[in-house]
């Protein structure tokens, strides 16, 4: 059976590709919130509040720029990283309110899923979160488990 080499596919709403650099996904999710934006602004001009621009704002943008953070944010470059930024940023000037960072919905949603699974011994990333011998590869440290790690340790109280 041959398989055909693609340079990218789509998995999941997730662009992959064969370098696995995240900039075809950022670039992707950027385009669709940006398309969005047309949508706030109308509902501006309609004189909706801003707890309403905000509520479509989370269910629209905020849900595309931030589909699947927890894959891609952690290994993408910190271009990639400052292409999405101005797109929330513009939201929240039509909003007229702060709206949180994507690095702050990322460190969120790790810190979440994180706990999630260390509080269910039956998944099967629960054994995971153990410092794994291999973890010198840059790549590695900064994927999903690494970095749920940190924010975690993060969040800890200090000891007295």
């Amino acid at each position: 059976l041959a398989m055909e080499r693609v340079s990218s596919t789509k998995f999941l709403g997730v662009h992959i590709t064969e370098d696995l650099t995240w900039t075809t996904n950022v670039t992707s999710l950027n385009k669709k919130g940006q398309q969005c934006l047309h949508f706030l602004r109308r509902l501006k001009r309609a004189s909706l509040p801003p707890p309403i621009l905000t509520t479509f704002y989370r269910g629209t943008i905020g849900s595309v720029l931030t589909s699947c953070i927890t894959v891609w944010y952690g290994n993408c470059s910190a271009a990639d990283r400052r292409t999405l930024q101005p797109t929330v940023n513009t939201a929240a000037k039509i909003i007229g309110a702060p709206l949180p960072s994507i690095l702050d919905i990322f460190l969120a949603r790790c810190s979440s899923k994180a706990s999630s699974i260390l509080k269910d011994p039956t998944n099967p990333s629960h054994n995971l979160f153990q410092l794994l011998p291999s973890a010198r590869s840059v790549r590695f440290l900064n994927s999903f488990f690494p970095q749920a790690m940190r924010v975690l340790n993060s969040n800890l109280p200090v000891p007295h």
